[in-house]
């Protein structure tokens, strides 16, 4: 595929590849405009960028606009393809630049280049009669976007700024075949199906009010869930060897002067006064890390020292951004930070790595890392973020892990390593990440007693395996469907009793399963198993018990999966057998 740029020279790259992907969705959403010129001449363009799965464009339209103008729009889109018009470069002036947009009344456009300096060259993309202010790159010509699909309308303030006009947002999507759209489309229909604020609903897991936006409630089976991935938590960092401990969810100005967040991160925290001092409600639990750490004097011999933290932290994310579990303004973080020696560095980094990947291979995910590097707007000299860099890079080679560059994107003190999970269902997820830190423990003063018998500072790693218990869960709801494996599944076993007669004895099976600390309820309610066995099937319970008559007098359990096979009779200790054979 032929890639034009913003210098006019031409480049091949794959649909597979970044630069050939985002040039496909960035030339969908100019057909897309050309399209809503053509049919709707007097509309306004904003602006049309491609995203994670594909473009979107922003109008301004001088009617109401709706889903039911996507054939018209998608119709004229297939003449435009089939023209197979070239996507020509050139630049131009301002003065130039300001003629082209003005003759055409694009008033957003305008607006944008009032705010570019006068001497600067203005970089056009030209498709026949349609012409757009854009740095690329595109495609050479149309007829290379083989299949697309309008998906989505939203409304969307001119520049995110709810002063502004609110816009009208058309999102979409293109491959280079029908069968990739086909297969785009089916992933779409399956993941509404598996949308975790839907089942979360349905299953009783958790509920999000107008009185706290981004402030999930978990329901009595949502915290039961929450609580198990806790417990596995708990349990595989105690064998790692780290002590938890527990800090407060507010802290003073003066901490987050020290820690660089009050300049760097303080448009998303929360603050108030007490006392007339300046207090934030903590977006991340590292520097409460290290006064904990302060607290008494170190010695190389207590490294590397592994500290964990399951801390409560507040972010003030954008009401727009919100989204169930997965975006919140409140979560759980699985923090934890590793202070060490320089010469521990490739060890911890790779131990850290080994288990990220056994927890996400225990859930069944596959996943890919990316190393992120200095930002812009970091703090720290040249050389600690070179030694940073190359302590993470070295520890990724040596475990032959494959990992892609993200240059720019590490955190503000330190580069780092991201894991983006794959579901079943081919979507990515970024969840854990490991974070190189040669900053906070200078910015604190943080000490150790080195074997020189000298003081030294240590190195610190941040690290989250979860990245968010909230998040992770939502994104287990949509991984399993709501079809937990047995040990992670809130209700375990539903024993359902056939009639009335024969409750007494549906309760003490209940009772027998709970005494073997499976947690099991019983169904008694006075209505017909069939609908009683619906229920549970809606619930996704993996096992479902159904006693009557046949069974009281064989003093057995007829056994039923979740995932389907024959209804089988068994005695309850040949039932307890299989579970304990599944994990429990």
């Amino acid at each position: 595929m032929k890639i034009k740029m913003k210098d006019g020279s031409i480049r091949e790259a794959g649909f597979d590849e970044e630069l050939g992907k985002n040039a496909f969705w960035h030339t969908t959403a100019h057909i897309l405009a050309q399209a809503v010129k053509r049919l709707y001449p007097d509309t306004k363009c904003a602006i049309g960028p491609s995203i994670a799965d594909g473009f979107y464009y922003d109008f301004d339209f001088a009617f109401h606009f709706s889903e039911e103008n996507f054939a018209e729009i998608e119709a004229e889109m297939k003449k435009i393809v089939k023209e197979n018009l070239q996507l020509k470069h050139f630049t131009a002036d301002h003065k130039k630049a300001m003629q082209a947009m003005e003759e055409r009344n694009e008033t957003y456009k305008i607006e944008m280049l009032n705010e570019l300096p006068e001497d600067e060259e203005i970089s056009f993309y030209q498709q026949e009669e349609y012409l757009e202010m854009c740095a690329g790159p595109h495609v050479a010509y149309t007829s290379a976007i083989k299949a697309f699909k309008l998906l989505s309308v939203a409304g969307a303030y001119w520049r995110g700024d709810e002063k502004n006009k609110m816009l009208t947002r058309i999102y979409g999507t293109s491959f280079p075949s029908a069968d990739m759209l086909e297969n785009y489309l089916n992933q779409l229909e399956e993941a509404k199906k598996r949308d975790h604020r839907k089942l979360g609903k349905e299953l009783g897991l958790f509920a999000l009010f107008e009185e706290g936006p981004g402030f999930p409630f978990f329901l009595p089976n949502g915290l039961l869930l929450k609580n198990l991935l806790i417990d596995y938590w708990r349990k595989i960092h105690a064998r790692e060897g780290y002590m938890e401990i527990s800090t407060p969810v507010m802290l003073n100005r003066q901490l987050w002067e020290t820690s660089g967040h009050w300049d760097h991160y303080r448009e998303n925290m929360y603050t108030t006064v007490i006392d007339e001092t300046d207090f934030a409600i903590k977006p991340m639990n590292c520097p409460g890390g290290m006064l904990v750490y302060k607290m008494e004097p170190h010695s190389y011999r207590e490294f590397p020292m592994r500290i964990g933290e399951l801390g409560l932290i507040h972010r003030n994310e954008k009401s727009g951004t919100l989204h169930g579990l997965m975006r919140v303004r409140c979560c759980t973080q699985d923090d934890a930070h590793i202070f060490m020696t320089a010469g521990q560095i490739p060890d911890e980094i790779k131990g850290v790595v080994r288990l990220i990947d056994e927890v996400y291979k225990n859930f069944g995910f596959k996943y890919h890392v990316e190393l992120s590097t200095r930002p812009e707007n970091s703090i720290g000299s040249d050389e600690d973020w070179e030694l940073a860099t190359n302590g993470l890079k070295n520890a990724l080679d040596d475990l032959k892990l494959p990992y892609v560059v993200n240059e720019g994107d590490g955190a503000f003190y330190g580069p780092k390593i991201d894991f983006h999970l794959e579901d079943s269902i081919g979507r990515t997820w970024q969840c854990g990440t490991i974070q190189l830190d040669f900053q906070l423990p200078q910015r604190f003063e943080a000490e150790y007693t080195g074997e020189d018998g000298n003081k030294h500072r240590p190195i610190m790693i941040h690290r989250v395996v979860f990245g968010s218990i909230e998040r992770f869960m939502g994104i287990l709801i949509e991984h399993y469907a709501g079809k937990f494996p047995l040990w992670l599944s809130p209700v375990q076993v539903k024993v359902l009793s056939i009639s009335d007669k024969y409750t007494g004895y549906a309760k003490e099976i209940e009772m027998t399963l709970k005494k073997e600390g499976l947690r099991c309820e019983m169904d008694g309610r006075d209505e017909k198993i069939g609908y009683k066995i619906r229920t549970a099937r809606l619930e996704r319970i993996p096992y479902v018990i159904v006693v009557g008559e046949k069974e009281v007098g064989t003093n057995s359990v007829s056994v039923r999966r979740r995932d389907g096979g024959d209804v089988q009779n068994m005695t309850i200790n040949q039932f307890l057998e299989i579970l304990l054979a599944e994990g429990i």
